[in-house]
């Protein structure tokens, strides 16, 4: 079979026994018009040519309904040239290869990481069906296997999502439609077995997808292969490409982590040996009540510098000199990631057989073609196609922007309310008495309001998706690609401000507008924060690995507990009261048929997820890697981790999803992009004019202490001896007459709280070291950019090789 449908019935005998009256006649209603709606539709299937398979099992008061879809020879002809899919004029040796193998090899050292994977497809050239062209296709005699898996189930949910079985007006149009009304309850291809061949079955009976599905279990799903390439071929040809694309591109991802992780845990390392050999560090520790701090609230206690010396040995380990390097490393990395990935995916593209897939090959969606108000002529295939008015899409778009921005002002709120909440911690902790609720005050603090972030992150997140899906079928996009460019857009956008606002905060505002003693700034009534004394830097690193790391993990558990507890609620519900009750498919027991066994997996709900994960996460460890040298390091982790726990929900714990057609990973590639330049270069286009700015320079500059130490260096002492007490000012004498004691704080002025010149000076050296490091970064990446094509060359003669052969193929005569 090629595809499932399932729908469930009460029997006649049981269907009146609970409720009211006009809740039995509302619900008898309701079910005559879901048969009507039903019968309409498979009489519509019956009458494309689908062949129909019919099984049923009883299931405690309900009836389950399973009807096994196939599409013969001739139907599969049809829609094949159709849809345009691509079939073989000649094989060719499978030429993939990973990047990594190749550089080992040049090197002479052993791949750890290849695996001898059994029944490697072959590469063909290939070119768009044509029924009378049949005779010039390889394979073209085997009428059962000429058509791979994948391309059956295109065919088959073609049919099913343009199927009318109502009124075209009221959108009453494909299975879609069906199953959110519930007259379907499933719709799904059949996975294929997943137990090894018995040993006497010679070789050749296997069929390719039954030993295609043992490959995956075996050679990617499993454990054991967590150091492996992954087998991104067979993936291909039983998921489909767009499936595929995403392995790919996160496998090798994780291979671009490896050096990152092992430059950021250097660079950690480096900072574990210079906290013990820090002269500011050991005079902080040993000042003892050298420097008595000002009061952090008005009800606050005087505290001694010196209380905070772990807090700021901790804030040392990431703040030093080697930030810098690994600021440019990462920001170099992102730029030779992107670089590398557009080859590696325009190699993969062609390679699958897509690479002008977008342009030219893909579909309308379904629900457009159906509820399309008019129709006009395709300018490329001159075809006429379903329309929907550019200007009135305008408008939805712009009307789903405004609930964007108003959710995101929302957001904005929350934020401003979480920085409050921090304040008011702070304060309350500070002025309760305990010694070490005092000490703590600011570290209790910010731990606790990451946390809370991080829950309402999730939680908003949940409510938002709902409302973008809403948002994006109102819009009206033409193709599946774009209908997925718009919601994923969305998405990003509010995740975006969503999970890296605060940390933004943190990172170039916190502590920059507090004022001096006497004269302290307030929002909203309560007095600005000040960094901790450990400074701004431990702060956004314990920022970035409670939202980061913590999120990993809920992620992680999520994705190993709630499928496994979904799948055995729904096998438990399905299994505990089945008895056979007809079907006209033999007797097979029900609990061993393999429509049933599918039934019980989970619905596959897409690929976003995923890949929102994988980009907030690139995003963490490129736009803060300075805060925190170790993010590469967990990503790795979470990523090694992440590929076989996917792999495992794909083929074990999903039903099969219907194979997708893609070029690529979207419009994830363009939000890549706008977040490496936000870690690189930041081109923001103001009606003004343009702004530039580096956020790993800006991080550097102002936040870190590694330019105030170079400017003392180089100006008062080399040893940096005296440092600290040169970063801390006096309180005016104002202040210190009202509250008749003398106290420090962070600050360059003098006893009046007037800026000193020391404090211009490094405001002149910190932008200088922002335009200095933007320029050459900015530089070294448009150099690697231009030395790096985006196709490789091999891939461009294959490409030409293969539209010569497809038009001697396809000519109309032959000499």
């Amino acid at each position: 079979a090629d595809f499932v449908l399932v729908w469930e019935t009460v029997p006649g005998e049981l269907s009146g026994q609970k409720g009211s009256r006009e809740n039995r006649a509302l619900q008898e209603r309701s079910a005559t018009i879901h048969r009507t709606w039903r019968k309409k539709f498979l009489d519509k299937l019956h009458a494309a040519g689908l062949h129909m398979e019919k099984h049923t099992t009883r299931v405690e008061k309900k009836v389950v309904h399973y009807l096994l879809l196939s599409a013969p020879w001739s139907v599969l002809c049809y829609y094949a040239e159709e849809l345009q899919l691509r079939v073989p004029l000649q094989a060719l040796p499978n030429q993939t290869s990973h990047w990594s193998d190749r550089v080992l090899r040049r090197l002479g050292i052993p791949n750890a990481m290849s695996q001898e994977v059994p029944s490697l497809p072959l590469d063909y050239y290939t070119c768009p069906f044509k029924v009378n062209k049949l005779p010039w296709f390889l394979g073209s005699d085997k009428q059962d296997t000429f058509f791979s898996t994948t391309q059956r189930h295109q065919i088959v949910y073609k049919i099913l999502a343009t199927t009318q079985y109502g009124c075209s007006k009221e959108r009453e149009v494909g299975v879609d439609r069906l199953l959110s009304e519930d007259v379907f309850t499933a719709a799904f291809p059949l996975h294929e077995a997943r137990s090894a061949p018995g040993p006497g079955a010679p070789a050749g009976t296997r069929s390719p997808s039954w030993a295609l599905a043992h490959i995956l279990f075996q050679y990617w799903v499993s454990w054991r292969k967590w150091s492996k390439y992954q087998p991104l071929d067979h993936v291909r040809n039983y998921s489909g490409e767009k499936v595929a694309f995403y392995f790919a591109w996160l496998g090798f991802y994780t291979g671009w982590l490896l050096p990152a992780a092992v430059m950021g845990t250097v660079v950690f390392i480096a900072g574990i040996y210079l906290v013990f050999d820090d002269v500011p560090a050991q005079e902080i520790c040993e000042s003892k009540k050298q420097f008595w701090m000002c009061p952090l609230c008005k009800s606050c206690p005087y505290w001694q510098l010196s209380d905070t010396c772990s807090t700021f040995m901790a804030g040392r380990l990431f703040d030093h000199g080697g930030t810098i390097f690994f600021s440019v490393f990462m920001s170099l990395w992102a730029v030779l990631f992107l670089e590398f990935w557009k080859r590696t995916n325009a190699s993969l593209a062609h390679h699958w057989d897509c690479s002008e897939f977008e342009d030219i090959k893909e579909q309308p969606r379904p629900q457009f073609t159906a509820t399309a108000p008019m129709t006009i002529i395709n300018p490329i295939t001159g075809a006429e196609e379903p329309y929907f008015p550019k200007r009135s899409r305008l408008h939805r778009i712009l009307a789903g922007l405004v609930v964007i921005i108003m959710l995101i002002a929302m957001v904005v709120m929350f934020v401003v309310s979480i920085i409050l909440y921090q304040m008011l911690v702070t304060i309350l902790l500070s002025s309760s008495g305990y010694f070490w609720f005092v000490a703590s005050a600011s570290r209790i603090a910010s731990i606790s309001s990451s946390v809370v972030n991080l829950f309402f992150i999730l939680i908003l997140s949940k409510i938002y998706i709902s409302l973008a899906h809403l948002l994006t079928k109102w819009e009206m996009h033409r193709t599946q690609t774009k209908y997925e460019d718009a919601f994923t857009f969305k998405v990003f956008v509010f995740q975006f401000v969503t999970f890296y606002s605060f940390p933004m905060y943190i990172a170039f505002f916190k502590g920059k507008f507090v004022g001096y003693p006497g004269n302290y700034r307030s929002f909203l009534g309560i007095r600005n924060e000040e960094c901790s004394p450990g400074g701004c830097f431990i702060e956004l690193a314990q920022e970035l690995l409670v939202i980061m790391v913590g999120k990993q993990i809920i992620n992680n558990v999520q994705e190993v507990a709630i499928p496994k507890l979904k799948c055995w609620w729904h096998r438990h519900k399905l299994l505990s009261t089945m008895k056979k009750v007809g079907g006209e498919g033999g007797l097979v027991p029900a609990e061993q048929a393999p429509w049933v066994v599918n039934h019980q997996l989970l619905a596959f709900e897409g690929l976003f997820d995923e890949y929102l994960e994988m980009v907030l996460q690139f995003g963490f460890i490129t736009i803060f890697v300075a805060a925190c040298p170790l993010a590469p390091l967990f990503a790795l982790l979470n990523n090694w981790v992440e590929i076989r726990l996917d792999a495992r929900k794909f083929v074990c714990e999903y039903r099969r999803p219907v194979a997708e057609r893609a070029q690529g990973i979207g419009i994830w590639f363009s939000i890549l992009e706008v977040i490496t330049h936000l870690a690189v270069i930041s081109n923001i286009r103001w009606a003004g004019g343009r702004w530039c700015q580096r956020w790993g320079a800006f991080l550097i500059a102002f936040t870190s202490d590694f330019l105030p130490r170079m400017y003392y260096k180089y100006v008062h002492d080399s040893s940096l001896r005296g440092y600290v007490n040169f970063t801390l000012a006096y309180a005016p004498q104002d202040f210190v007459q009202h509250s008749d004691a003398m106290c420090r704080y962070r600050a360059f002025r003098d006893r009046d709280g007037n800026l000193t010149l020391t404090y211009w000076h490094l405001l002149a050296v910190r932008l200088g070291f922002v335009i200095v490091f933007e320029h050459v970064v900015f530089f070294i990446g448009r150099v690697i950019a231009s030395l790096v094509p985006d196709i490789p060359e091999s891939v461009e003669i294959k490409v030409k090789r293969e539209r010569y052969l497809a038009k001697e193929a396809l000519a109309e005569k032959k000499v």
